[in-house]
Formats: structure tokens, sequence, C-alpha cells
């Protein structure tokens, strides 16, 4: 489902995945809201066609739907066709799809009522243990995360980047989290080596999530160090991190930054966060309006910068 919008040369588009609910449905409002067409994509059409219909009915007109897998890299390339035929140009990539890396042991939506007024009594830190206590991280749930967080992102980022280029003021945004800081690393030749994106490649980072799927499978992840619960989100999550700064200083034209949107009440929180949505994509719009200036390669959680990734 497409709709016929086309707009001149100056004004903006934006393209935000995994947007269909949660922050990145608020991430397409609030840029919406500040004027910029956009683009929004979810694997599920009729999930894309009733988010559309959501904005409209807030009478944002300037919204789209394309369906995205960002796993499936025919998917991708129909994106990037559409978006090359119908505005030449791309001028805001926000990368929010993304998945858990874990196995549910409840249903995101199931009982929320209950579960919230339990919440009310819980810090952080007691949600963080509720939430870990109702998942399992498994192989394949571990390699599923890494395929989604890490290389779909890159894949989308690599299809698209043609015509980030081709806008006077591209910029990608990839939604993150504080559990992709490198101090969630007991490692520290590795947590060293992630951090040197003066010499990581891209290569050598493949090889060490490689790595990281070999020792979760063998049983030794904790055991060399890599980060434990959640480990294969956190893992992703640095992934995306190393990768957006190797990229910003391939591509200095762009502004290629990293956004921790906080504790959000969503689906892979099992809406045990902190944050509203809204609230969480403000952060993460924050950092795609960016004023005018050069900063690139940096790591903001909750819309503040960081001195470092780690």
């Amino acid at each position: 489902m497409e709709d016929a919008i086309s707009r001149p040369r100056n004004t903006r588009i934006a393209v935000v995945t995994g947007a269909n609910r949660g922050i990145g449905l608020e991430v397409c409002r609030q840029l919406a809201v500040n004027g910029i067409t956009v683009v929004l994509t979810a694997l599920d059409e009729g999930m894309g066609a009733e988010a559309i219909e959501k904005l409209k009915g807030l009478a944002l007109s300037d919204v789209l739907f394309h369906q995205l897998d960002i796993t499936d890299v025919s998917s991708i390339a129909r994106l990037a066709n559409f978006l090359n035929t119908r505005f030449g140009k791309l001028d805001i990539l926000v990368n929010n799809a993304a998945v858990g890396g874990v196995v549910y042991s409840q249903d995101p939506v199931d009982d929320l009522e209950s579960r919230e007024e339990k919440f009310n009594l819980m810090d952080r830190d007691q949600r963080l243990e509720w939430l870990c206590r109702n998942c399992r991280e498994t192989y394949n749930a571990a390699k599923e995360g890494l395929q989604t967080n890490y290389y779909g992102t890159k894949h989308v980022i690599e299809a698209l980047l043609p015509l980030l280029k081709a806008s006077d003021d591209g910029r990608i945004v990839n939604v993150s989290s504080d559990f992709g800081l490198l101090r969630h690393f007991r490692n520290e030749d590795l947590k060293q080596e992630v951090n040197d994106v003066s010499k990581l490649t891209e290569e050598r980072l493949d090889q060490l999530l490689d790595q990281f799927l070999r020792d979760f499978k063998a049983g030794t992840a904790e055991a060399r160090g890599w980060p434990v619960a959640f480990a294969a989100y956190k893992v992703s999550k640095a992934a995306v991190n190393a990768y957006s700064r190797i990229l910003a200083a391939k591509q200095p034209a762009l502004r290629i930054n990293c956004a921790h949107p906080g504790y959000v009440k969503s689906d892979i929180t099992l809406h045990s966060g902190l944050l509203t949505p809204e609230e969480g994509a403000s952060n993460v719009v924050k950092v795609a309006l960016l004023p005018d200036g050069r900063v690139t390669g940096a790591f903001f959680e909750e819309g503040k910068k960081l001195a470092s990734f780690v």
C-alpha cells in the first residue's frame, strides 16, 4: 500500500523502520509534526496501513506506508527503488526495527493493566529483574537478534546510502540502547578492540559476532567475557554502535549517530519500562533534528550526548 504523495525537492523526506507501533510510530508522528514527509515502514502490511490511518486521524497527511522486512535484501531493494523513483533522495533514516534476542514467556500485551499496577511498585532495577525472569536466552533467538538488529540495520543503511548522499543534509539515527555500551563487556581486550574504531573493520566485526554466536552455542560466552543477561541484544547494539562510528568516519558528509531512547514501555520490554513511547521517541527525534553542525559518530542517551561508548 503506497499513497500518492510527492513533494518539492526542498521537502525533507524521512524513513522510519519498525514503525507500526511503539517508539517507531511515535517517531513518525513527531517527525511529521515537524513538517517532514515520513515513509513509515513495517513488516506487516495490514498493521502498517492501520498505523498510517492513526496518523492521518491526527491530521498528519504527509505520511505513507511501504512494507519492509529488514532481514530480506529483496524487500530492502524494493524500498530503495520506491524512494529513488518517488523522491530521488532521503534526508533522514531512523533505524528503529529490532528484536529482543530472547524468547518471552509472556505475551507483550497480555494482561497489561495488572502488570502496570505491579510495575508502579518497582524501581528500574526491579523491573529489569522481572523482565529477565520472563525471558529465556536461546541460540536461535540470539542468532535472530544479531541478524535483525545488526545485519538488518546495516543492510538497510547500505541500500539507502546513495539516497542519503543525494540529500543536502543526510542523517542516520540508529536507535540503540545503553545495553550496547561497552561497560557490559567483561573481557577488557575485547572491549578495547570494539572501542578502537580507528582500527576496527567491518570484516573484523563480523568475525567477532561469529565468535560470540559460537561461544553462546557452546555455553562459554560468559566465561569468555561477553555480556550476560540479554547477551545477544547487548552484543547486537554494541555492534550497531561500532558500525555507526566506522561509517561516520567513512561518510563525513553525513551525520550518523546512535540514540538510546530510554527504558521505554514497549513490546520489547514487555511494557516494563519507565518512559512512554512518546517520551522515548522524543529522545530519538531530538537526534534526528539536531541543529546545523557536524556532530556525527556520537551516542546520545535520552537526548544527551555521552562522552564515549563505554
